[in-house]
């Protein structure tokens, strides 16, 4: 295949109707909108998606309309492993490798159990790589339902097959992430930074990009970070905006991802509230946090 883009890739929203139903309509308006704002690429049926309250029609269904509404302006990539034997999870990549993903995302807390060896996650992540012949593939280091970190020597494993393009990085640790971009280079692989926190420090270590829930309440500003992070002229404005993301953490992470189908609700996207996912409620005192968060938003560029 050829490589995954530079930039920002999202880690898909997915909209439901006030009863609950997935919002196909709005998920269509949704893609298009990322796509709009400058997304390089789109990464469906992850946790910001509710991809563990969804069912396997409804995961297929979401990435089929995804990848049909892009229809090729940008690559979409999405999770193959959520459940179910090794056989049934290869299955279910091979179909989402046939509506047209560039890329399977493997989460490697599901097929290793927490207790279990980076030696058994190597065997393990072999198996299924020989089950899904000439898929690309990439790794998700998903918090849920534990989060657990890769090596560099599991990279220095698994880049000479050819198979591995991606990895969206959950370390929260620069130093990982410079090692593991130094692993990658020369091989047809991105690693895509989940954490703002040092966004900018990763970006500059060579980062493909970013793929942060942050991107779900303010993705013009996530964009922008992206384009102009190595931009001599901007540098005053490159720190603002990482500023204003490293500030804001907490107040982005709360009851999410409601918060951010609010906030894209309060700037203009028409999106209902509606999560599968128990992240407790939105209080009236957090959404007055998130409209001054919004307020402030428009004053970084």
């Amino acid at each position: 295949m050829s490589q995954l883009p530079e930039g920002f890739i999202p880690v898909m929203l997915t909209p439901f109707t006030p009863t609950g139903q997935v919002d196909f309509k709005g998920l269509v308006r949704l893609t298009d909108m990322y796509i709009q704002v400058g997304a390089k690429g789109l990464f469906a049926n992850c946790l910001s998606s509710e991809m563990y309250e969804l069912s396997v029609q409804e995961r297929l269904d979401v990435v089929k309309t995804v990848v049909e509404t892009a229809a090729g302006r940008v690559p979409v990539v999405a999770t193959g492993t959520i459940e179910g034997t090794m056989e049934q999870m290869a299955d279910f990549s091979k179909k989402l490798h046939a509506l047209g993903v560039e890329a399977v995302i493997v989460l490697n807390n599901i097929l290793t159990q927490e207790h279990e060896s980076d030696a058994v996650f190597l065997e393990r992540m072999h198996q299924f790589m020989d089950l899904t012949p000439g898929i690309p593939l990439g790794i998700y280091e998903c918090p849920v339902p534990y989060k657990r970190l890769i090596t560099v020597e599991i990279l220095e494993d698994l880049l000479p097959t050819g198979r591995l393009v991606y990895h969206k990085d959950t370390s929260l640790d620069i130093e990982q992430v410079r090692a593991r971009v130094k692993a990658g280079a020369g091989y047809n692989f991105g690693l895509y930074d989940a954490y703002m926190g040092h966004a900018l420090l990763s970006l500059q270590a060579g980062a493909k990009g970013l793929s942060c829930i942050q991107g779900n309440l303010f993705p013009e500003l996530i964009v922008w970070l992206c384009t102009h992070f190595n931009d001599a002229g901007k540098l005053a404005q490159v720190a603002k905006v990482q500023a204003f993301f490293a500030d804001n953490m907490d107040v982005m992470h709360t009851s999410y991802p409601t918060a951010a189908k609010y906030v894209l609700q309060k700037t203009g996207f028409e999106m209902d509230l509606y999560t599968r996912r128990d992240v407790g409620e939105l209080t009236d005192a957090m959404k007055a946090d998130l409209d001054l968060l919004i307020e402030e938003s428009k004053k970084v560029l």
